[in-house]
């Protein structure tokens, strides 16, 4: 079977979309992915080994009228570039995991009566999938209240957000080898997205010497490539405190990382809650407050609600609030006993298998030779 992949724009739109094409290829069939010429996704699809097609796309900015007249232009012309490389390689169906380049592509193959399947990773469904979903033959979910908008309910389905199998299979043995942690030791890992967050590493820079009093706790602190000379100065280790606290740009071995630590604290980003679910870790959430419709505290709250974080918000991170809850989930089994649990309810790691199934059925008509009974209604 011949599957498109599109999303654009973060790589909270594109992991999840390369751990759906991971699990497709190992089904055997045949992937493609629809992104832009100039956005990450140009980067890292072609790492992981799935061919590249570019598409030209941009959103616009409503107190500017003319970036709208140049995003319908790129979107037509998209559009009819999509179809007629949909004649060359003759899809079956077509997945849209958000950002404006999906637009196209999926308007591309409603126009060729190819079925589209839309997933939406957060809390708030994007302006992308929002307008893919009225067209979309089924609608996966990570969260049920995304699913609002829809008119036809029939259409959703919650699946979890994908995460490839590079992070779920990383084992805290080789984890704790990799990050040079002693296996009796705790470990916390702090970090704020790919581009870091200011205000987690100023917060966690004041609690230095708090958190250095634990004689067994080790901190992998990745503080974001732009933080990383600021947060070095702040905290300047001495070499002892250099053994227990280290200090990193950017993390390659994410899934390795997490798979070695006992507890985190993060933002609240869907590629990150769904590599914190899919390893069950206890954490502290820190929501991005100018995120799109503040889907990042909507994304907490619900990991909240199950019991599986404490939420912060990010003008009371550096307050004694902050630092107790923090210093909780470090000092109590019990807390991160709890947390491990509810987090594991996710079912994270089941993600990309149900919705490969619900793409596989749209597809071919419903009929789903890997259906599971255990994809969630």
């Amino acid at each position: 079977m011949n599957i498109v992949v599109s999303g654009g724009g973060t790589a909270g739109h594109i992991n999840p979309a390369l751990a759906l094409a991971d699990t497709l290829r190992s089904r055997g069939h045949s992937v493609w992915f629809a992104g832009t010429p100039t956005g990450v996704e140009s980067k890292l699809v072609p790492e992981a080994g799935v061919p590249f097609k570019a598409f030209e796309a941009s959103g616009f900015n409503r107190n500017h009228p003319l970036t709208l007249f140049r995003a319908l232009r790129l979107a037509s012309k998209s559009t009819s570039a999509a179809a007629k490389w949909f004649e060359d390689i003759k899809p079956d169906v077509v997945v849209c995991f958000g950002g404006y380049v999906c637009i196209p592509v999926g308007r591309a193959a409603e126009h060729q009566g190819i079925p589209v399947v839309v997933h939406e990773q957060n809390s708030v469904m994007g302006l992308a999938n929002k307008y893919l979903s009225r067209l979309a033959t089924k609608v996966a979910l990570t969260y049920e209240v995304a699913g609002a908008s829809v008119t036809n309910k029939q259409k959703v389905i919650v699946t979890g957000n994908p995460v490839r199998p590079s992070v779920y299979r990383a084992t805290r043995e080789e984890g704790r080898a990799y990050a040079g942690v002693p296996a009796n030791a705790r470990m916390l890992v702090v970090f704020g997205g790919s581009l870091g967050a200011r205000h987690i590493n100023t917060a966690i820079c004041q609690l230095k010497d708090r958190l250095l009093s634990y004689d067994d706790l080790y901190i992998e602190h990745i503080t974001g490539p732009k933080e990383y000379d600021t947060v070095v100065k702040d905290l300047h280790l001495n070499s002892d405190e250099a053994q227990r606290w280290h200090v990193k740009g950017y993390e390659h071995q994410m899934g390795k990382v997490l798979a070695a630590c006992d507890m985190v604290i993060s933002r609240a980003g869907a590629t990150s809650l769904a590599e914190i679910s899919a390893l069950h870790i206890p954490a502290l959430l820190v929501p991005f407050p100018y995120a799109t419709a503040d889907h990042q505290t909507m994304n907490a709250q619900a990991y909240v609600d199950r019991g599986a974080a404490y939420m912060i918000s990010d003008d009371q991170v550096e307050s004694e609030e902050c630092a107790s809850k923090l210093t909780s989930i470090i000092d109590d089994s019990a807390i991160r006993s709890r947390m491990r649990e509810a987090s594991a309810s996710f079912r994270t790691e089941d993600a990309a298998a149900e919705l490969a199934d619900v793409v596989i059925a749209a597809a071919t008509g419903g009929r789903n030779e890997y259906n599971n009974a255990d994809v969630k209604k």
